[in-house]
């Protein structure tokens, strides 16, 4: 997901500035120094805390409380090619952005557009069961925004301010024009470090004013009301990406990152369930195993408490209406149905793992058929009853289905180097051959569990 931990400053030595966030002096961290970063937290019974790590690229990251401010901690992420980041942030946000730091990203901006020193993608967003991992959608035509670019506006070093750590205040702004500060902060830069290698920002088409989106928008993308996506932004709920601006005090967002909340909710366990939903119990929707099942239980127990004569005589008069035992039985049948869905009568966890062995033993024997026969195939047969069970699941725990489905194509990939678009062709077809689901609500659940239907890469 989206890393949303916000910055509240730049250190003087950074290399590359977050922009209108203020310059504090770095002096008594050691940046160059991981190993001494982390030391500096590294302090028993106190409430600092530090942490050192290599990065997959040949780099670091490191962190630390500071020493003065322990509500404050220093994050350094450094590239033998493209230098350090040295930000300021919350104490509390520090860990997860130690852990985001540490694998692909070397920046984060607008929101969580993230950078790996060559490449600009959109928010981590839409997860992919397969790989284990989101999905990476590099941004069409972006540009990297640098401070030789910015600075040929203009900027005054001289009106520009490096503030000390005692006098950070985390919610407000810089006290100047944010210009003049990185023109101070390009005052301080070695000669060896040239202004068109600092990169401050992204600059991409999707993020034009006239390309973002605002909440009604986005929550009309996302299938909810303007007044729900409201109320999880204000609880923190709903996995609801950063806006990448404020414009007139409201939050915007790129339609290409709204449009991957909005996939990554018809991917979620409740966009699953709401894929093949035949019903509703109150509010909520219902998988339609699941409504198969209450309504088998409510005519067994409507048939026992009132087609029974022996039974029906022991209702008092006032009771014994069809009406009032219908209603009965549908409250006996729902604790049943509840019971399938809770996994009680029957262990889901167990059964989504026998279905995903039992698929993988099916492509395992076709792919040792390709081999003696020296064929091709780009799809296995999936064998009727093994389709049934997975069937079973898909209209009974669409989650766990959804979930099992990734498993299999992940696995698949790992164990036996089957292309995952054999794999998820193989399912397909074994559910369009012997799945009781309609055809466009199956189409529609597979559409959200398995790969979306474009090329992409994956992190």
């Amino acid at each position: 997901m989206v890393n949303d931990a916000r910055p509240v400053a730049n250190g003087l030595r950074t290399d590359h500035p977050v922009p209108d966030l203020p310059f504090v002096d770095d002096s008594h961290i050691p940046v160059d120094d991981p190993s001494g970063i982390e030391a500096i937290g590294r302090h028993r019974g106190t409430d600092m805390w530090g942490r050192e790590d290599p990065a997959h690229d040949g780099g670091w990251v490191a962190f630390t409380t500071d020493p003065q401010r322990h509500d404050l901690a220093w994050c350094v992420r450094w590239h033998p090619g493209h230098g350090r980041s040295v930000l300021l942030f919350r104490d509390d946000d520090a860990a997860g952005m130690h852990t985001a730091l540490g694998e692909a990203a070397l920046l984060f901006r607008a929101g969580g557009y993230w950078w790996n020193g060559d490449i600009w993608y959109r928010p981590a967003q839409v997860w992919d069961v397969a790989g284990e991992k989101h999905y990476q959608r590099p941004v069409p035509a972006a540009m990297s925004v640098t401070a030789a670019d910015l600075l040929q506006a203009g900027g005054d070093p001289r009106k520009g301010a490096v503030l000390d750590i005692a006098g950070i205040a985390p919610d407000s702004p810089p006290p100047g024009r944010w210009l003049d500060d990185l023109a101070l902060w390009a005052a301080h830069r070695p000669d060896d470090k040239p202004l068109s290698a600092s990169v401050v920002t992204i600059s991409a088409p999707e993020l034009s004013g006239d390309q973002l989106v605002g909440v009604a928008e986005l929550a009309r993308i996302g299938g909810i009301a303007a007044s729900t996506l409201r109320a999880y932004i204000t609880r923190g709920e709903g996995d609801v990406p950063p806006p990448q601006a404020t414009i007139s005090g409201r939050s915007a967002w790129a339609r290409p990152v709204a449009e991957d909340w909005g996939e990554q909710r018809r991917r979620s366990p409740d966009g699953l369930t709401a894929a093949v939903a035949a019903a509703r119990a109150g509010t909520a929707e219902m998988a339609p195993g699941i409504a198969d099942v209450w309504r088998r239980f409510t005519r067994a127990y409507f048939s026992a408490l009132w087609e029974n004569p022996a039974q029906r005589k022991r209702w008092a008069l006032r009771w014994r209406t069809p009406a009032a035992v219908r209603d009965l039985a549908e409250d006996l049948g729902w604790y049943v149905a509840a019971d399938v869905q809770d996994g009680g009568i029957l262990p889901i966890h167990d059964l989504a793992v026998t279905i995903e062995h039992a698929v993988l033993d099916e492509f395992a024997e076709g792919q040792r058929l390709d081999q003696a026969t020296g064929s091709e195939t780009t799809f296995y047969g999936i064998n009727r009853p093994v389709t049934r069970v997975l069937d079973w699941l898909v209209r009974h725990q669409p989650a766990s289905a959804g979930h099992t489905l990734g498993r299999i194509v992940g696995e698949a990939e790992r164990r036996f180097a089957i292309p995952r678009q054999v794999s998820e062709r193989s399912l397909r077809t074994a559910l369009a051959l012997d799945s009781k689901l309609g055809t466009d609500r199956r189409r529609e659940f597979l559409d959200r569990a398995l790969s979306p239907q474009r090329p992409e890469a994956s992190r």
